[in-house]
């Protein structure tokens, strides 16, 4: 004859186990934290190289233009001197030079001048050249700057969001007693609550997907063979086989903890909980002690 199971809803104080597993669940948002500031610092460290090495490029791009101008201021002053000394010499010999003399050292000087002017907008060209670059250099590392910058916002939205939904879950979780009379765990009832228990990480969890066949499947250290299903009532009954025992467990119902002990898991209860009872086929998951402790 069948027991239908007894939930009880959380009493105000609560077993050992469960706030056990609310101090996993802090630890693990102090974890996420941790690793949000290692990932922050990462980027930090990044966004710092960039801009050592980029303070490095303009360093040598100033030093190379600093030693192509003054290059170039040495050869202005040198045809200037020239330009000077041509036009002392014109002016010494202005009255003993013939006319095509003066002709030619006009010329010449003329040429000088040319020259002069030449170079100088050479040298204002090549500089204004090279400050562009320094702008644009400048500009790319800005824009790379804010991009990093962008990106450690949208890590900090999404652990926040993540850290935000996990508290929420945890809270819609209840503890409820199994059909051993154990008080269990949190209970997940799909997808979404058997995720937050992972990642409290006191437990092992193991996904079940058992069809109603006459073999037995193996998951984790245990055995189940499905035997009947009722998909109408949401009801089933399977066979454990652990440390070489065979038990039964009848019409059992969805989201109820089914309880069973083995060496390995000591004074701690593996407990296997069916979110979906369908057409020869239940599904939910298995759910074992972390660390055995002796019976």
């Amino acid at each position: 004859m069948s027991t239908t199971p007894t939930y009880t809803e959380p009493q105000p104080q609560r077993s050992p186990l469960f706030t056990a597993l609310v101090a996993g669940a802090i630890i693990a948002l102090v974890a996420a934290n941790i690793y949000l500031y290692v990932q922050i610092d990462h980027v930090r460290t990044d966004v710092a190289k960039m801009d050592e090495t980029l303070k490095t490029g303009l360093s040598n791009l100033r030093d190379a233009s600093s030693v192509t101008t003054a290059a170039q201021q040495r050869h202005l002053e040198t045809l200037k001197e020239e330009l000077e000394a041509a036009r002392t010499q014109l002016h010494d010999q202005a009255r003993t030079m013939s006319a095509q003399a003066k002709a030619e050292a006009t010329a010449r000087a003329e040429q000088l001048a040319r020259q002069i002017e030449a170079e100088q907008a050479k040298v204002q060209q090549q500089v204004s050249s090279e400050i562009s670059d320094v702008k644009r250099s400048a500009t790319a590392a800005n824009s790379r700057i804010a991009d990093v910058s962008t990106d450690v916002g949208n890590v900090k939205t999404q652990v926040s969001a993540t850290q935000a939904e996990l508290q929420k879950t945890i809270a819609d979780l209840k503890s409820v007693t199994g059909d051993l009379g154990v008080q269990s765990g949190l209970v997940a009832t799909n997808a979404r609550e058997l995720a937050a228990l992972r990642r409290l990480g006191e437990r092992n969890y193991f996904d079940i997907k058992l069809a109603k066949t006459k073999q037995p499947q193996r998951f984790a250290d245990i055995t189940l063979r499905l035997t009947n299903v009722d998909a109408k009532k949401n009801k089933y009954t399977l066979l454990v086989m652990a440390d070489d025992k065979l038990t039964e467990k009848k019409d059992k119902s969805i989201n109820e903890p089914v309880q069973f002990y083995t060496a390995k898991g000591g004074r701690i209860p593996y407990e296997l909980v069916i979110n979906q009872v369908q057409k020869n086929e239940i599904v939910g998951y298995l759910s074992t002690p972390k660390e055995t402790v002796a019976r």
